[in-house]
């Protein structure tokens, strides 16, 4: 399944079933088939996926020093970082927020 998320003040962003479902679930929406974020919404789920990037890169930074200080090899973690994937769905947060459209996905 793919998520094709929608706005009139933005273009249409698409993800893969795992990665749009994290996405919503780190913002608080229902991952289901269909739903719509609203441009008063969009604020929070912004400053929640900002800590949510923040705290992987902690734990990911703790884990390469953890990793160090053992003597161990570092561990490797996915190639693409919450961060990455969820860069774009912010800009489109932030610029759907700023015109008063909201997001929709499954309609």
């Amino acid at each position: 399944m793919l998520y094709k998320f929608k706005s009139k003040a933005a273009g249409d962003l698409i993800m893969l079933e795992p990665n749009g479902r994290r996405i919503l679930e780190i913002i608080g929406k229902d991952a289901g088939p269909q739903g719509i974020i609203e441009p008063a919404q969009m604020p929070a789920a912004v400053t929640a996926l900002e800590r949510a990037i923040e705290q992987e890169e902690a734990e990911h930074r703790a884990a390469i020093e953890e990793a160090k200080a053992k003597g161990e090899v570092p561990p490797r973690f996915d190639a693409v970082s919450l961060r990455q994937r969820a860069v774009p769905f912010i800009e489109m947060l932030r610029r759907c927020g700023q015109a008063g459209k909201e997001i929709v996905w499954g309609v």
